[in-house]
């Protein structure tokens, strides 16, 4: 019924009535009036008829700012988990409110609370209307999601707030429903706190059951979306329809989870149905070792609403079960209204009470009191209650429902303003809404359920994340979560998945390559594959703590090297469950498929014609420069002038006649380089000279010897190419191995013209490419991985390696996105590395012995004659030399000493005179042609030779 008009006995109230009636009749009914052009006087006149008799129903109803009463309706079960704790505590609310003077002001809050039963639409929407009849300001509810979506846009026409404490679905909060006021945590954040666990143990795939409502799938949905961000994601969805459940139906569905590779299950359902379905899964043995099961908050709403449920045989069905429940703060305010809980339920409620208090019993009775702060700040800033018609509902009239009864909330925007500017604390703690129009400070506890009870084994918040600190807001970074116990009485983290029960085994994909066989290969005539990446793959597959059923397919025609990007889209198409062979990781292969750990490093590299370096004749001045030589054998000059000007006056060894003194420096300087000089220096600006030159020559010497010998035993290699940055800038053509990724790489990263290059198949072809060259319609260099290279170089040692390794890549195993397998198959190739079987594997089939064999390596380091012959071609013609300047020397002596002895002697007896005299020690023989000297004297000349140690000198004496 509509709300009627004060007595008009009372003045004061009739003046204010009549004042906010001449105001409302302008704004409201203006455009009924004045279309009529009603005079001042007839809307006075009118006026003053209404407060008469009263309202007429099709009129606007109106009372002073401060009425004695405000209707508020509220809609749940009643016999509902959540419904009846939740009627309860909004009672006791109403009650604390309307005791509460400074709240409202003497306005008495009155709650109509209507039982929806378990239905969640038609019901629902009738008492939604028969609420509207009574001119009600707000309601609080509804309890379900799905009633709370059909509601909603009754709430928009009549402009009346809804303020839920359980309708948790995110999409509630959306533009779609500006009147919906959420006064409880919504599922997007449980959702995130799903999510978040799910990657804590780095699982990646889960299963979701819910109902089928929009409560369910909207839930779902959010959790699909914060797993993507994880990069995990719902494998398969198992809606259960509303209504009445049956054990088939969820029997049916369990079946069919149990078929399935992924054993995280997450249970999002309301809590008359929860239990039912975890009775289920456990007599179909799905709560033993290996599986998962995350309820969310639906569970720890039952355990905590059902005290008897720890003694019942229901806790075995949960044992291990991960659940969520709202968090609220411990305060004076929880703990007072918690211990008068009992006493308020058993009065309330004599029948049932007194009840357990569950988190939605929190949440509805800081509604009631978020509702009278809005209230109470809506009528400080002049709002009122008046309601208008709705022309619409005319041609409702009539009836039992009375639908043209039914008026909108004029202030109701400005209600809607004030409680969502509400700031309050209350038994969850603070009560303030964010710009989304949820609560903020989102947080939940995360439970083990353990035996007969339960524990926390952490936290989450929308600000931390998962910790373990002493409450939300107090987090210790990185803790995660304590150690949980899991269905089946293990503290073992659980893998996630197994390998489905159909009884299909995967399907690896094998490329059937006709070139670098040594990689994969297939046996002629069978099914079997082998080769290096088979037997690591094998190998891997064989550390895994589980069986892995599998067969190889082959891919390719056999003609020709098959294209490993359509090798991997087979696994994006659902062909294949698994690529096995020469595949390089790309960022774009990345995209689509996941790789293991690679398995081998494998880069770019450009393999050019070489040819090697002769060594030549003279190779022992290739370590210096010429103009290192000059410089060298000049300082040796100087040095030895220098020693000599600053001894000469002090030391005999640098003093004589010139001559002597001249062959003293150049001796000197020069047997320095070999630390074997004689002179010795006495002053001391001649011993510091000579210090530092030692010591310079101690470094020319050694920087020659390493030099030298790097020139002489390393074997030393030329190509036109020296590596890819002369190659890039060139114009010459390059090959590269047809439907590798290295084409694409070449053109898009290096901007080579696709024109350059040239695909080629087989090393056959490489090399008869590279030996035409490009003048003859070959190519001048190729560019390919590593790998390859090495086994195409073991047996042509004709080419080689030429400039760096350009691109830092590897060979994995791909699977498909998100495969757990490519995670466990990675630690499985860490530890063939660590082991040692990894490289085992590589000996086996990469290790070759032609040109990278130890005896070419020796016949490298062996030094040749060639390398030498211009030494020894000096040092004999220092012999020579020094021996003819001697022969000349006898010769011309020997013929001064004949003139003088024997004249006409015969040939024979010159020579053997000859020979006699060259036997004959130096000192005889100046004796004596001293002696015969001084018996020519009386000729009138007499020669006189003095002998030195070095040189000797002759000096004439003329008579």
């Amino acid at each position: 019924m509509p709300l009627r008009t004060q007595n008009l006995c009372k003045c004061v109230e009739t003046l204010v009535v009549f004042f906010y009636f001449t105001r409302s009749l302008q704004n409201h009914l203006c455009i009924h009036i004045f279309q009529r052009q009603y005079t001042m006087r007839k809307i006075w006149f009118l006026v003053l008829v209404m407060f008469y008799h009263g309202f007429p129903s099709k009129g606007i109803s109106s009372v002073s700012t401060r009425p004695r009463t405000v209707n508020v309706g509220a809609l749940m079960s009643f016999n509902s988990t959540v419904g009846r704790v939740a009627k309860v505590a909004i009672e006791a609310a109403v009650d604390d409110v309307n005791s509460d003077a400074t709240i409202l002001n003497g306005t008495e809050l009155k709650i109509l609370m209507l039982d929806t039963k378990l239905s969640t639409g038609f019901l629902g929407i009738v008492d939604s209307l028969r609420l509207m009849e009574n001119d009600t300001v707000a309601i609080i509810g509804p309890q379900f999601s799905v009633m709370a979506h059909v509601i909603s846009h009754i709430a928009n026409e009549m402009q009346v707030p809804l303020l839920s404490f359980a309708a948790t679905d995110p999409t509630l909060t959306s533009l779609q429903f500006p009147y919906f006021v959420r006064t409880t945590q919504s599922d997007l954040y449980q959702m995130t706190a799903v999510a978040e666990i799910v990657d804590h143990f780095q699982w990646r795939d889960v299963i979701a059951i819910y109902i089928d409502d929009d409560h369910g799938r909207n839930g779902v949905s959010a959790l699909g979306d914060k797993l993507a961000e994880k990069r995990g994601k719902i494998s398969h969805k198992a809606p259960l329809k509303p209504g009445n459940i049956t054990r088939e139906d969820i029997n049916s569905a369990l079946v069919k989870i149990a078929l399935m590779e992924s054993r995280v299950i997450v249970l999002h359902i309301y809590p008359s149905f929860g239990l039912d379905v975890l009775n289920v899964a456990r007599s179909l043995g799905m709560m033993v070792n290996g599986y998962v099961w995350i309820a969310t908050d639906w569970l720890s709403t039952v355990i905590d609403s059902d005290p008897s449920l720890s003694t019942s045989p229901a806790m075995n069905d949960i044992q291990g079960v991960i659940t969520l429940r709202m968090y609220t703060p411990d305060s004076e305010m929880k703990r007072k209204f918690s211990s008068g809980w009992n006493k308020v339920s058993k009065e309330k409620d004599p029948v049932e009470g007194p009840l357990a208090l569950n988190s939605f019993g929190f949440y509805a009775y800081d509604t009631v009191w978020v509702l009278a702060s809005a209230l109470d700040a809506f009528f400080r800033s002049g709002g009122t209650l008046s309601f208008s018609n709705d022309s619409s509902l005319n041609m409702l009239r009539g009836g039992s429902f009375e639908l043209d009864t039914m008026g909108v909330f004029v202030d109701g925007e400005k209600l809607l303003k004030k409680i969502l500017e509400v700031n309050r604390s209350g038994v969850t703690g603070q009560m303030m809404f964010g710009e989304d129009g949820n609560l903020v400070h989102s947080s939940y506890e995360v439970i083990n359920v353990i035996g007969s009870g339960i524990r926390r084994i952490g936290f989450w918040s929308e600000t931390s994340g998962l910790h373990t600190g002493e409450s939300p807001n107090h987090s210790i970074s990185g803790d995660g979560l304590y150690g949980v116990i899991w269905p089946g009485q293990t503290t073992q983290t659980p893998r996630g998945w197994v390998f489905s029960s159909n009884g299909k085994p995967l399907r690896i994909g094998v490329p059937l390559r006709i070139s670098y066989r040594e990689f994969v290969s297939r046996t002629e005539g069978t099914e079997m594959f082998g080769g290096y990446c088979v037997d690591v793959f094998t190998a891997a597959l064989s550390l895994l703590p589980y069986p892995v059923p599998y067969k190889f397919v082959s891919f390719g025609d056999g003609k020709t090297n098959p294209p490993n990007a359509k090798l991997l889209n087979m696994i994006t198409v659902g062909e294949f469950d698994a690529v096995v062979g020469d595949i390089t990781i790309t960022t774009n292969r990345t995209k689509i498929v996941d790789f293991t750990q690679p398995y081998i490093e494998s880069g770019l590299v450009v393999v050019a014609p070489i040819r090697k370096m002769k060594s030549s004749a003279w190779a022992f001045l290739r370590p210096f420069t010429p103009m290192m030589w000059f410089v060298t054998g000049m300082f040796f000059l100087v040095v030895g002038a220098v020693v000599w000007i600053l001894e000469r006056r002090l030391n005999d060894d640098f003093r004589g006649p010139a001559r002597r003194q001249f062959v003293t420096i150049i001796w000197f300087s020069f047997s320095t380089l070999f630390f074997s000089h004689r002179e010795k220096t006495v002053s001391t600006l001649g011993r510091l000279v000579l210090i530092i030159w030692l010591f310079v020559v101690l470094i020319l010497n050694s920087s020659y010897i390493a030099s030298l010998t790097s020139i002489l035993t390393v074997e030393q290699l030329s190509s036109s190419v020296k590596g890819i940055e002369s190659l890039a800038t060139s114009d010459e053509r390059i090959g590269f191995l047809s439907g590798s990724f290295a084409e694409n790489y070449l053109t898009e990263e290096l901007n080579i013209h696709r024109s350059r290059l040239v695909p080629l198949n087989s090393p056959s072809e490489y090399e008869k490419a590279l030996k035409d060259g490009p003048a003859n319609g070959g190519v001048t260099a190729i560019i390919d991985e590593r790998a390859y290279m090495e086994l195409f170089l073991a047996t042509r040692c004709e080419y080689g390696i030429v400039g760096q390794e350009f691109t830092k890549m590897g060979w994995g195993f791909a699977f498909p996105r998100d495969s757990p397998l490519a995670i466990d198959m990675s630690t499985a190739i860490l530890k063939l590395s660590e082991n040692g079987d990894l490289q085992r594997i590589h000996d086996k089939w990469l290790t070759r012995s032609a040109c990278s064999s130890e005896g070419a390596k020796q016949g490298i380091d062996r030094l040749e004659l060639k390398s030498f012959w211009g030494l020894f071609l000096l040092s004999g013609m220092a012999c020579f030399i020094a021996l003819l300047c001697y022969a000349i020397r006898m010769v011309y002596r020997f013929s001064r000493h004949s003139n003088s002895n024997s004249k006409g002697s015969s040939h024979s007896a010159r020579l053997r005179s000859f020979f006699t005299f060259v036997n004959e020690r130096e000192e005889e023989d100046k004796h004596m042609s001293k002696r015969k000297r001084t018996e020519k004297g009386s000729s009138g000349r007499v020669a006189h030779e003095e002998e030195f140690d070095g040189p000797t000198v002759s000096v004439r004496l003329q008579n």
